[in-house]
């Protein structure tokens, strides 16, 4: 009997053991191997610190986190040939941030941090979700500098891996090298790449599945107008709804008229090449 009780009490400990001792991780991958770090691993860092957001993206408010800078976490990812950070996180959102971007925050530019949900202290859930942004959350200081988008802040950050430039990663992403730097085909591929790759692919081309594809099996400017496509981006309920719609609204200072315009320019371009 009391071996039967003492391997009871075995059994219940090894089941209720991970729960307990369950911690949010975050993955980094840049070169050889994953590097995973707990939350308690980044807060107690030297270089953790207490930042103010002004005007927190997500959150749309002031916001007060501790975090990490993340230049000096993943260190200078360009002399390892990495020219893009593809930050991934729970909900599929995955976005491609230029590596040079968080870079510039050594020279004078926005400067990126990842801001820890700190256990006895957590964050409020999102406006319209039922959910914070935690566990973790990358933010920017100043992001007016390098003119950060709000599709470069992800949150419910799981990992942040060193990839190709998206271009060169997904050639159906390409337009032709002899359009003029100003062609607006061009100035849309930025556009979508930097605002749209997070949530939708393109021919393949992307990593998220949180929204369909836009080019295939038809490309979106076969059946939607340049009218609707405008009004889609700028409120999506406004078009159409759908159950578990995640889609936001993009104001004209978050994405402007004109970059709408190339954006549909290149997507229609993308449906004849």
């Amino acid at each position: 009997m009391l071996i039967r009780i003492v391997a009871l009490f075995v059994m219940y400990m090894l089941a209720t053991a991970p729960l307990s001792a369950k911690e949010n991780v975050l993955a980094l991958s840049f070169g050889k191997g994953v590097l995973r770090l707990t939350a308690h691993e980044l807060l107690i860092r030297p270089d953790a610190a207490s930042i103010t957001i002004p005007d927190d993206v997500s959150y749309h408010r002031t916001m007060t986190y501790r975090a990490v800078p993340l230049i000096a976490l993943i260190g200078d990812v360009t002399k390892l040939g990495f020219d893009t950070i593809e930050a991934r996180a729970s909900d599929g959102f995955v976005s491609q941030i230029p590596a040079s971007l968080v870079m510039q925050g050594a020279s004078g530019g926005s400067i990126a941090w990842v801001a820890i949900e700190e256990p006895n202290a957590p964050w409020p859930n999102l406006p319209d979700r039922q959910t914070g942004a935690g566990p973790f959350y990358l933010v920017w200081q100043h992001p007016e500098r390098s003119s950060v988008g709000s599709e470069q802040w992800p949150f419910a950050l799981v990992g942040l891996t060193g990839v190709e430039d998206p271009v060169r990663r997904w050639p159906q992403l390409a337009v032709d090298p002899s359009l003029p730097a100003d062609a607006a085909e061009r100035r849309g591929q930025a556009v979508f790449i930097k605002n749209c790759i997070p949530c939708h692919r393109l021919n393949g081309a992307g990593q998220s599945d949180t929204g369909p594809d836009l080019g295939q099996p038809m490309n979106v400017t076969t059946y939607m107008t340049a009218r609707g496509i405008h009004a889609l981006i700028r409120d999506p309920k406004s078009v159409r709804t759908w159950p578990g719609q995640q889609m936001i609204g993009f104001d004209s200072e978050k994405i402007p008229d004109a970059d709408i315009d190339a954006l549909i320019a290149f997507l229609a371009y993308t449906a004849k090449h």
